[in-house]
């Protein structure tokens, strides 16, 4: 039998039939929740933060907005008492006494869910004030013990989010008469282990991160969970998914990794992310009215393919007219390569500016100086900086850079076959490279967006306003103990102005300067092996690729093959290398046995081991000759493997052709490196036994054929000019 009293109280004895979730209190509205922050300057964070805000619908009073900050720096020592002074008297003018108050940073926090799961679970913990919970102790130590035991969970207070009633809050802050420099953490926390006052206000620790996720100290705990095309902080030490992400102590850095999904990057479609950036499109704008745009090009160290980056620079989706050009060249070796560009294109820059390496400027002066320029010009927008290194290939770079509108982005490039790339995910605590979750997914592709990032080099944009009012610091490149761009990026972090890359369009690469030799005329034709894909671009015809799919291969003579292998340029490279080198064999006159190879007809010719290339040419032969003769004689495989490879010289009055022989090979490669007409008359080859002759060699076309027994051939009299092919006897 019930007693009388309890059935008096509605809905009891249904409370006693029924689980205890259906009997829970009635759900606190949001309208009665309101959130209380302190930012006393509008930051990238704080923008953050309340974008978190408005995607979840909170209602933010921002507290101390335009005040001076005299709460201390938390690095030197404990500070944040200002918090706790302005929260003291915006309570004290509050009415509404069933006011739920959630009071908490923001320039390191955001929201990962919305009002009403805070609310539940804050009901949930049936108490009427709820701290954030840390598994490390700050900011006195020894008061470890006089914390009370938990459960389950986090035994120690974080003061950086906590969440309430206005009563209960107001109480807790009554007695605040700290400076605006002492220690939150401390005031809360010694109200929190004084028994009699956690009893009276009605404290507790949500101790198992599932309203609030501090980072300091949990990092290993906290990862990423993806799920129905949308993405959560989860606890894994607690299976818990905690509402606020708070990137407290050391781990400011975190919060930005998780800022990136947090709303920053929040919907997935496809394995793409949508990003909520308030974009500048540039087409609706007529040229002229485009963003002043100051590129500063980088050149510190020998590296290949310089002539390349210029003609891609010429390339680039914006008008010149909007453009100006610093170049840094601290390479002499490079000397031509930029004085050549200019000098054509020069004039084509609404301004340039040119230093060179007997000015004495070093790296990071270079750099101080580029973002200088910019600052002092009101008009310069952005300034982009590039180093030579770098192959933009995605000719609307800086177009689609500026429409991000952002403070500091980069466009993502990376290193072919390694998973090296021109940004870090992340921090280790010393301030160096460290992995972050995800970021191999973001290298390759698999995870698509804009991302807030520690650290990125090589190729940037920055926003000219930020030089002239955050980045003030004339030499922000310069440390003792740190490299230029890690020193630059730094300075960037600890001003809380966040930088990005972007890997949402395919950007391009960064070249490998690794053993990159300056003794010849052309050295980039040594890149096979350092940068393949650069030296294939530069050096292999445009129809390479198309050989098989579109039949390009003929067959001008039984069992001749002709196709396209050369560009213009690598003729023409190799015979100007040629050339410059100059010990061209005496042809008939010489002696034949040439470095453990012999040829059975003398030519006047210069052999590729005589200026070191026949490695380089051996991976040549593998990578683009062994395919197409491994189709065109079914069965037969190549190691691609020569004593005899060389460039040969045809002249009328030197030797203009060549009488009847065998190759010492088993297939031959016979490649034509000028152009019939304009460089010589005559030449060709013939052969003997089909009578069949190849009059009108094509300029980067390969000849293969046979060797030994059955293409007995000659070479046809060369009559005017000077015609150069390059040989090689395979597999002899």
């Amino acid at each position: 039998m019930i007693p009388a009293p309890l059935l008096l109280i509605p809905g009891f004895f249904v409370c006693l039939l029924l689980p205890l979730t259906v009997c829970e209190e009635q759900q606190i509205s949001k309208d009665n929740l309101l959130v209380l922050t302190v930012a006393t300057k509008e930051t990238d964070g704080f923008r953050r933060f309340l974008k978190s805000a408005k995607h979840f619908n909170y209602t933010i009073k921002v507290l101390g907005q335009g005040q001076k900050w005299k709460g201390g720096d938390y690095v030197t020592a404990p500070g944040g008492g200002q918090k706790v002074r302005l929260l003291k008297t915006a309570l004290e003018e509050m009415k509404k006494q069933d006011k739920i108050i959630l009071f908490i940073e923001s320039y390191d926090v955001v929201f990962a869910s919305g009002p009403k799961e805070l609310l539940k679970k804050f009901q949930q913990t049936r108490h009427k004030v709820v701290f954030s919970s840390e598994s490390l102790i700050w900011p006195d130590r020894h008061m470890e013990d006089k914390h009370p035991h938990v459960r389950e969970g986090n035994r120690f207070l974080g003061s950086g989010g906590f969440i309430g009633y206005l009563p209960n809050i107001r109480e807790m802050v009554a007695d605040w008469k700290g400076k605006d420099n002492d220690s939150d953490q401390l005031f809360f926390t010694k109200i929190y282990i004084d028994p009699v006052k956690r009893k009276s206000i009605n404290i507790t620790l949500d101790s198992t991160c599932r309203m609030f996720q501090n980072l300091h100290g949990a990092l290993d705990e906290v990862v990423l969970k993806f799920e129905n095309g949308r993405v959560r902080a989860r606890n894994l030490l607690f299976d818990t998914l905690p509402v606020i992400i708070h990137g407290n102590g050391p781990t400011k850095l975190q919060i930005n990794y998780l800022g990136n999904y947090i709303p920053n990057t929040w919907t997935f479609e496809n394995g793409c992310t949508v990003c909520h950036q308030d974009l500048r499109p540039l087409t609706a704008l007529k040229e002229s009215e485009y963003p002043m745009v100051l590129i500063g090009i980088f050149i510190q160290q020998p590296t290949p393919f310089v002539t390349v980056f210029f003609e891609r620079l010429l390339k680039l989706q914006y008008p010149k007219n909007r453009l100006k050009l610093l170049i840094f060249n601290q390479e002499v070796h490079h000397e031509r390569h930029v004085s050549s560009f200019l000098h054509d294109h020069g004039n084509l820059y609404q301004n340039v500016k040119f230093i060179r390496p007997e000015e004495g400027m070093d790296g990071p002066a270079s750099r101080n100086l580029g973002f200088d320029m910019c600052r002092k010009d009101k008009d310069c927008e952005y300034f982009f900086s590039i180093d030579i290194e770098v192959v933009l290939k995605e000719e609307n770079t800086l177009k689609i850079l500026i429409e991000q509108n952002l403070p500091i982005v980069a466009p993502m490039i990376t290193r072919v076959g390694r998973l090296w790339s021109n940004f870090w995910g992340a921090l280790s605590s010393d301030g160096y490279y460290a992995r972050s979750e995800d970021y191999v997914d973001i290298v390759q592709g698999r995870r698509v967006g804009v991302w807030n990032v520690p650290y990125v080099s090589s190729v940037y944009l920055v926003k000219g306003s930020l030089l002239r009012s955050e980045l003030t610091d004339s030499e922000l490149f310069n440390s003792h103990i740190l490299d230029p761009d890690m020193a630059y990026c730094h300075s960037v972090r600890n001003k809380g102005i966040f930088m990005y890359v972007t890997n949402m369009h395919t950007f391009g690469r960064i070249l490998s300067t690794e053993n990159y030799q300056t003794d010849h005329l052309h050295n980039d034709l040594w890149q096979i092996f350092e940068n393949p894909e650069e030296w294939q671009e530069r050096y292999i015809h445009e129809n390479y690729t198309h050989i098989m799919k579109d039949k390009l291969i003929e067959t001008p003579c039984p069992d001749v093959y002709w196709f396209p292998v050369f560009s213009d340029v690598a003729c023409d490279h190799l015979v100007e290398e040629m050339e410059h080198f100059g010990q061209w064999s005496g042809g008939r006159n010489k002696d034949s046995r040439i470095q453990g190879g012999y040829e059975n007809v003398p030519t006047v010719d210069i052999h590729m081991n005589q200026i070191n290339f026949e490695k380089n040419w051996h991976k040549f032969l593998l990578e683009y000759i062994a395919p197409i003769t491994e189709k065109m004689y079914p069965g037969y495989y190549t190691k691609a493997q020569f004593d005899l490879a060389f460039i040969v010289r045809y002249k009328p009055d030197e030797q203009p052709s060549l009488r009847p022989h065998h190759d010492a090979s088993t297939f031959t490669i016979n490649i034509a490196l000028n152009q019939l007409g304009p460089d010589y008359q005559g030449g060709g080859c013939r052969f003997l036994r089909y009578d069949c002759s190849i009059k009108a060699p094509r300029k980067g076309w390969a000849l293969m054929h046979p060797g030994r027994l059955t293409h007995y051939h000659e070479g046809l009299p060369t009559t005017a000019g000077v015609r150069y092919i390059a040989v090689s006897f395979v597999d002899p």
